[in-house]
């Protein structure tokens, strides 16, 4: 293909990447580095019967003019960055000098707004992923094993999770496990104890947060799976048929090599899932024990009367990195393989 030709058949493309990728990402770091005015006040004097007495209040017609002058806010640098509601580099500089030990100076920074919603976001998405690989594709096998009559059935029963809106299926769990739900009451009978609360406890929810996000994002995995099954080529399964590989033989040496570009796929698109959680603390009502990047961004951005867009802008570039440093690793030996190949 001539490179003219090349150029207007991925001019499309390219438009709508900058477009809806490129400009909207550059319009968040430029937000980042702004802050919101402050109001402006002016000094009144109020006279009662009992004395006259200096009060402050607000100039909203000055206000409204210095917002519509600098719709951005003040220009506040890296400074955002660097504060308490983010990387808290002077707090985390004086915990560091403060502590007694490694295991004091992490309860301390996790203390931090910050570092306590990336404590969480992180463990999130660790544990989350494997268990979305791991299930994904047993239930895949499992499904492709079934008889021909069987496969359609038990397909739409599978997807259910990934069909049901993530914010609905959070809130239908987070219904189950409350005292009144059927799960909930059984654990309290189980345990004998009526003030069992699987709310209450940090670490229950966030397990409940983890199961959750293992079960909604797992049909995912599996269809996905499912699909590469069908290309699995059959010549070489009745092959190690013949030389006596087991069924475990047969899926550890010809189905996992052939499917593993399909995980490698599913691997980055649950990583940036998983990074971004945010439908389930919501749903769960869980931000009084877990927070995430996401809900700090929306906690930012959700009070009409205060909204802070250059703390949003803030996380959502610091998100952004996160997810880069998550993806650089797998794109790399992705990557290497790929010219291994062509090589």
């Amino acid at each position: 293909m001539k490179n003219r030709n090349f150029f207007w058949f991925i001019l499309p493309s390219l438009i709508t990447m900058l477009l809806f990728i490129a400009l909207p990402i550059v319009s968040v770091v430029v937000q980042s580095l702004h802050i919101e005015h402050e109001a402006v006040l002016n000094e009144v004097e109020n006279c009662g019967p009992f004395g006259c007495k200096k009060e402050l209040i607000i100039n909203v017609d000055e206000t409204k003019r210095l917002k519509l002058e600098k719709p951005l806010g003040e220009f506040n640098g890296f400074k955002t960055y660097t504060n308490r509601n983010h990387l808290a580099f002077e707090e985390i500089k004086l915990a560091w000098s403060q502590s007694e030990s490694i295991k004091q100076f992490i309860s301390t920074s996790l203390n931090l707004p910050f570092y306590r919603a990336l404590a969480f976001t992180l463990t999130y998405t660790f544990v989350v992923t494997p268990f979305v690989l791991f299930f994904g594709f047993l239930i895949a096998l499992g499904v492709n094993s079934l008889p021909k009559q069987m496969k359609g059935p038990t397909i739409f029963v599978s997807l259910l999770p990934m069909i049901v809106t993530p914010l609905i299926g959070s809130l239908i769990l987070f219904w189950m496990i409350d005292a009144q739900g059927i799960i909930g009451s059984i654990l309290q009978r189980i345990f004998d104890d009526p003030n069992l609360s699987l709310k209450a406890s940090p670490t229950l929810t966030w397990i409940m947060l983890m199961v959750y996000g293992v079960w909604h994002s797992s049909p995912f995995a599996f269809i996905v799976f499912y699909a590469g099954l069908q290309t699995v080529p059959s010549d070489t399964i009745e092959a190690a048929m013949i030389d006596g590989a087991t069924r475990w033989e047969r899926t550890k040496y010809v189905v996992l090599p052939h499917l593993m570009p399909l995980t490698i796929f599913i691997l980055l698109i649950q990583l940036m899932d998983n990074f971004r959680v945010f439908e389930p603390i919501v749903g769960f009502s869980a931000q009084a024990n877990a927070t995430s990047l996401s809900w700090i961004i929306y906690n930012d951005i959700s009070n009409n009367e205060d909204q802070f867009f250059g703390s949003a802008g803030a996380t959502s570039v610091l998100t952004i990195i996160g997810i880069s440093v998550l993806l650089i690793p797998v794109l790399i030996r992705t990557w290497r393989e790929f010219n291994r190949k062509v090589v």
